[in-house]
């Protein structure tokens, strides 16, 4: 007897492990947020907790119900493991607790770990996964006592809320989950920079992706011998977050809603903390729906290229942005290949670079026409929230919670994709590569 190979590719396809993991974990936050112990008025709603849960592991932060108000204690620690597994990814889980448990790790759950953590060698992937969980706490521990220490000593908090206050954001924000338990999120630390700039710090080495991260911790002396993942993901965030700076002061310098009250450092740190947070952190000090509508194109831009890979941040991709304009670049000098330093880029990544940013495009247009056929609110204020759920970002302009039922379905699905991939999902759905055993005639046709 022999197994058709499209069945057996269905239930072994590492994509289709990773999408089946990720449901899983909304379906599970789902149920649990629905129970009447989840909420401080101790009646159960499933729409409102499958869109939570939904924006909780997939790390969007997008809310119909304001977090502290709403949800009881019980609700607020679910919510945090929900993006604490999310960040961590449901493969890396999965395969650690197989790790423990028999003390090895089969080819099938290397390549779905692989696949999850974008790692480029699974040989080593158990001592990586190691190091990614302790990485992971270590930063979440030192936000938290970092957020604690100032709760106390700058806003009075008693210790046991400072202490939950800190855990809470210092996972929040590592995790670029962006839910905070204030109604205004943190508009009521515009000026603080210990709040403000530790959580910036958080999005930032939380977004730049753990291979990013750990070779930068070995070689962050000497730059010459930083791969070309790491050139591109820290080149671009810079030049993306000290653009995204200067193009906030711009526009925002002068109005009386957000910047204007501010002195010129305050402004200084309100307009970095907006350039960082679209990276997929999700926190705002500033009144989102009172910005002008240049500074939601300069976020909408910045929430869609995202942060760095195999990281917890959402969009495209910093490294998928930066190949896509090495490959203009090579194509405007006339170059057979795409070069980036010493090193050329594979074409299998091109097409890859390619394909995201394709499938991104198409998903968005098409979400932001059926939302405002839904909504009926102005375009530029449903682009801002399909792309803020689509890259997993959580910014919101204020329309979420006054949208129907099916909107919110719609944006809990861009969430799921968006936390997943375009790339992933497509394979999931394909289940198996075809190898094609011909080539056909090359044929040259006009492009423009």
């Amino acid at each position: 007897m022999t197994r058709r190979p499209a069945v057996a590719g269905r239930g072994r396809h590492p994509a289709v492990v990773i999408a089946a993991g990720f449901g899983s974990a909304v379906l599970i936050g789902t149920a649990l947020l629905a129970t009447p112990m989840a909420t401080t008025s101790g009646e159960g709603d499933w729409i409102t907790a499958f869109f939570t849960a939904t924006s909780a592991v997939c790390l969007t932060g997008l809310v119909v119900v304001d977090t502290a108000s709403h949800w009881s204690v019980f609700g607020e620690v679910v919510i945090t493991v929900l993006f604490q597994v999310g960040g961590l990814g449901i493969m890396t889980l999965a395969t650690l607790v197989m790790v423990i448990l028999s003390g090895r790790i089969g080819l099938r759950a290397r390549l779905s770990a692989q696949l999850e953590t974008k790692s480029v060698v699974a040989a080593d992937l158990r001592q990586v996964l190691a190091k990614v969980v302790m990485f992971t706490l270590v930063c979440e521990a030192a936000v938290a006592a970092v957020l604690t220490v100032r709760f106390v000593t700058g806003y009075g908090e008693p210790l046991g809320r400072a202490l939950w206050l800190g855990v809470f954001h210092g996972v929040s924000a590592f995790n670029n989950a962006g839910f905070a338990l204030w109604p205004d999120n943190l508009m009521r630390f515009v000026t603080d920079p210990w709040i403000c700039l530790t959580i910036a710090a958080a999005v930032i080495i939380g977004g730049l992706g753990y291979p990013v991260v750990f070779e930068l911790l070995r070689t962050w002396r000497q730059p010459r011998r930083w791969s070309v993942l790491t050139r591109v993901t820290v080149g671009l965030s810079v030049l993306l977050i000290g653009g995204g700076t200067l193009a906030f002061l711009m526009t925002e310098w002068r109005n009386p809603a957000t910047m204007g009250p501010l002195d010129d450092s305050g402004k200084l740190l309100a307009a970095f903390f907006a350039a960082v947070m679209p990276r997929s952190g999700g926190f705002n000090t500033l009144d989102v729906s009172q910005m002008y509508p240049s500074s939601w194109l300069v976020t909408d831009i910045l929430m869609f290229i995202g942060g760095g890979s195999a990281g917890t941040a959402g969009g495209i991709k910093v490294t998928t942005f930066g190949f896509l304009v090495f490959m203009i670049w090579s194509e405007l000098r006339g170059e057979t290949h795409v070069n980036i330093g010493h090193r050329r880029l594979p074409a299998s990544t091109q097409r890859q670079a390619l394909s995201i940013t394709l499938l991104g495009v198409i998903l968005v247009a098409l979400s932001t026409w059926l939302l405002l056929i839904i909504s009926g609110h102005d375009l530029d204020r449903v682009l801002f929230e399909v792309i803020s759920a689509f890259a997993t970002n959580g910014l919101s302009t204020g329309i979420t919670t006054d949208i129907s039922v099916a909107g919110h379905v719609l944006l809990s699905l861009l969430m799921f994709v968006g936390r997943i991939g375009p790339l992933t999902l497509g394979s999931a759905l394909a289940l198996k590569q075809r190898t094609r055993r011909y080539e056909l005639p090359e044929e040259r046709v006009i492009i423009g």
